[in-house]
């Protein structure tokens, strides 16, 4: 059984360097595959350019997209995405530094599955990628086991 493909939208190595980091010590079988800025996360998801190769870079079952980025930021690739009409199933969990009530509330209604603030120490985060190992993997491999 393949694991499953968590694309990491994020510009900060460390956050992305910790985030691996804590997949690794929950035990969660998924292929990370990470860009840097929102304009390479929307080439990934519509295949565009050198991600038009789906063997190298598959579609993914979770994305996990950071606010703050350059050249295009996460809320515009959250647009993009509400745009595109969804042909194709995809959850997207923002996590920020931005605890903003205004920010949460504008990627909620932008279709993030869920808003999670980056946190400052490694527990949380750990506790973060079990929750999307529960809430977003796990079914995810189980579902597509059922459907083979």
């Amino acid at each position: 059984m393949e694991w499953p493909v968590v694309l990491i939208a994020d510009d900060d190595e460390d956050d992305v360097f910790l985030l691996e980091h804590a997949f690794r010590k929950a035990n969660i079988a998924a292929r990370l595959m990470v860009v840097p800025n929102g304009e390479e996360a929307i080439g990934y998801l519509s295949g565009e350019g050198k991600y038009g190769d789906r063997n190298t870079y598959p579609w993914p079952a979770l994305m996990l997209l950071d606010l703050k980025m350059p050249k295009v930021d996460g809320f515009e690739v959250l647009t993009w995405w509400r745009e595109q009409g969804k042909e194709r199933k995809l959850a997207i969990v923002v996590m920020s530094t931005s605890n903003h009530e205004v920010d949460i509330k504008r990627a909620m209604a932008l279709g993030a599955a869920a808003y999670r603030v980056k946190p400052s120490d490694f527990e949380y985060l750990l506790a973060v990628a079990e929750e999307v190992r529960d809430n977003w993997l796990v079914h995810k491999r189980v579902s597509e086991s059922v459907n083979q």
